[in-house]
């Protein structure tokens, strides 16, 4: 995985559990995340970034990851945001905002339908 692939997966997961503020169980999941990865430093950078405007940071995550992500494979674009929703899972919830949030995403990558497949499984 390059630096900017792991800076995308850790921003994408970041921002979807930042939504509504971390919690422990999703701060230990984006830790274990980033030793999985070895992407210590883009989980900094994620949690940098969020942290630097939080009001903004959807908004300002969503329009840096449109810009990436829009030349990704429609595969690639469907596993990322299946990650985000089995990450939800695990923890046992996902919250309405969440879900709204990953709804915008998969609207903006075209992958709207393969998202609600997802959650009708």
């Amino acid at each position: 995985m390059t630096k900017e692939e792991k800076q995308v997966y850790m921003l994408l997961k970041t921002v979807i559990f930042s939504y509504h503020g971390l919690d422990e169980d999703e701060k230990k999941n984006l830790e274990n995340t980033a030793e999985k990865l070895e992407a210590s430093n883009e989980l900094k950078w994620a949690l940098d970034f969020i942290a630097e405007d939080f009001i903004t940071a959807f908004d300002r995550a969503r329009a840096y990851l449109n810009d990436i992500i829009g030349d990704y494979p429609k595969a690639e674009r469907i596993n990322l945001i299946n990650m985000v929703w089995e990450a939800n899972n695990i923890k046992g919830y996902v919250t309405e905002m969440e879900a709204t949030a990953m709804l915008k995403l998969a609207k903006d990558w075209n992958v709207e339908k393969e998202l609600i497949a997802l959650v009708l499984k």
